[in-house]
């Protein structure tokens, strides 16, 4: 993956930039050493790492100004990071930037039931969140795999979603506002206390805008009551293709259940083995959930069993109690660390029409019979965000080159099929070079334009989102 050639200006400047730095930060919250600086080398993409110029970790808004305010008067790039579990590469370093963590806002400023808001400092995690609303029976919906790990920062940069997003929405239906801060140190609010706030939707233009136009310090999140109740059920085929069917039938029948997850053969054997979840013998799985009174779910699920009886399952299994039903998620929320036991993978992130999964599906496989790496699909099949595992050896030349062929080759697909790059890990490097298959130039000229105006200089995350050709001028300009 091609990266821009470090500012030698810059680089020749370290000593200075640390020393100002360290000047409007308390001691120990800019971290320079070269082995120190390793630790912020990569995110969540480990393929690619480069160790940054430094790192800073302000703890308050007014020192993530400062910090912001002292790199643009001295021209340093600034690379934004949650909690580095980026799959994309969004807070992959360039070796001439300052790597600006938000780990340490991780305060709950204010929590509101009734009118249904907490606001949070963006370093705090995801499940955090629920956790510090859940005594009164409240919790914040976008629910990503990293739930345990990952940031609201980056939740908001990637506009992230989850299993349950398929009912309740992505992080964008439920962010009411942000605090941020300017490339130039300035500090704004956009949005608020309401889901419709006045004058133009900027809130809309900074939920998945991947670090590229602000720094978010403060997140206003609206909360919700928990359901009276929630069931799954799993479903077994023998056919991916048939399950792919079985979810646009179930979508198309206008029921609304709060997830519908998929997992293929490989992903349901490697889960198998190491969370022992219980799960049968059987080529593809869906798990669908619904959620209501008793008698709501009884009604929803007599429904959707219905549909999957349709396309002849291996077994269907309602849970009966929540131990069962808790062993019936237990396999898909182990997937991605039970592929990582045995194999290096990419986890991509397409996003199709819900009717071309079949299609998709089919053509996912003979694409890993060309390429001969073998493919895990886990994914949330409700909303037709793919998360196809491409399997490879880090360790065997040509592998990673050979992996993130296949991988293009399974986007562009997703932008054919009527989908797009990305459903919730954003495009960071990972798909900065396919932009163009989904984008024509005057398309990528008005997305620039917008960054153009929060940061003229070009000196936030500069190298990614953008095909480097396309936005050369436009960060040649700033050195």
């Amino acid at each position: 993956m091609e990266m821009p050639t470090p500012n030698q200006n810059v680089l020749s400047r370290k000593s200075q930039i640390v020393e100002r730095l360290q000047s409007v930060l308390p001691i120990g919250a800019v971290i320079h050493t070269e082995s120190e600086v390793r630790a912020y080398e990569c995110d969540a993409l480990t393929a690619y790492k480069c160790p940054p110029l430094c790192a800073v970790l302000p703890a308050s808004t007014e020192e993530v100004a400062a910090v912001l305010k002292l790199c643009h008067e001295m021209g340093v790039p600034v690379v934004p990071r949650g909690s580095g579990t980026s799959l994309a590469g969004g807070a992959l370093p360039t070796a001439d930037c300052v790597i600006l963590g938000v780990a340490r806002l991780n305060g709950v400023l204010e929590t509101n039931y009734e009118d249904r808001y907490i606001r949070v400092q963006s370093g705090r995690t995801n499940l955090s969140v629920t956790g510090a609303v859940e005594e009164m029976d409240f919790f914040y919906a976008p629910d990503p795999s990293s739930q345990l790990a990952c940031a609201i920062a980056g939740n908001v940069a990637m506009n992230s979603g989850g299993a349950h997003c398929l009912k309740y929405g992505v992080t964008t239906n439920n962010l009411m506002g942000v605090k941020m801060v300017l490339m130039d140190g300035t500090i704004t609010e956009i949005g608020g206390e309401n889901l419709d706030a006045a004058g133009l939707d900027l809130l809309g233009l900074i939920c998945g805008s991947e670090g590229q136009l602000g720094v978010v310090t403060e997140a206003t999140l609206r909360i919700l009551r928990k359901p009276e109740g929630a069931r799954p059920v799993l479903m077994a085929f023998n056919d991916n293709e048939v399950a792919g069917a079985c979810v646009a039938d179930i979508i198309k029948a206008g029921v609304l259940p709060v997830a519908i997850e998929f997992m293929d053969r490989l992903c349901i054997e490697t889960t198998e083995n190491y969370a022992k979840a219980g799960y049968p013998d059987c080529n593809a799985l869906l798990i669908v959930e619904v959620e209501g009174a008793p008698e709501e779910i009884d009604e929803q699920l007599a429904l959707i069993k219905d549909i999957a009886r349709k396309h002849d399952p291996v077994e269907l299994r309602e849970a009966q109690d929540e131990e069962e039903a808790a062993r019936i998620w237990l396999g898909r929320k182990s997937a991605f660390g039970a592929i990582g036991q045995i194999s290096d993978y990419m986890c991509l992130d397409g996003t199709i029409p819900v009717s071309s999964l079949p299609m998709v599906l089919r053509r996912i496989g003979e694409l890993s019979d060309e390429f001969g790496l073998k493919v895990g699909n886990v994914f949330h099949a409700g909303d037709g965000n793919m998360h196809p595992l491409i399997c490879y050896d880090a360790n065997k030349p040509g592998d990673l080159e050979l992996c993130e062929a296949m991988g293009a080759e399974i986007l562009k697909l997703c932008v054919d099929a009527g989908g797009c790059l990305t459903g919730e890990h954003g495009v960071g490097i990972e798909k900065r070079d396919l932009m163009t298959h989904q984008y024509a130039q005057q398309d990528l000229d008005i997305q620039m334009a917008v960054k153009d105006v929060f940061d003229p200089e070009w000196l936030l995350n500069p190298a990614k989102v953008f095909p480097l050709d396309s936005s050369a001028s436009r960060r040649m300009a700033a050195e």
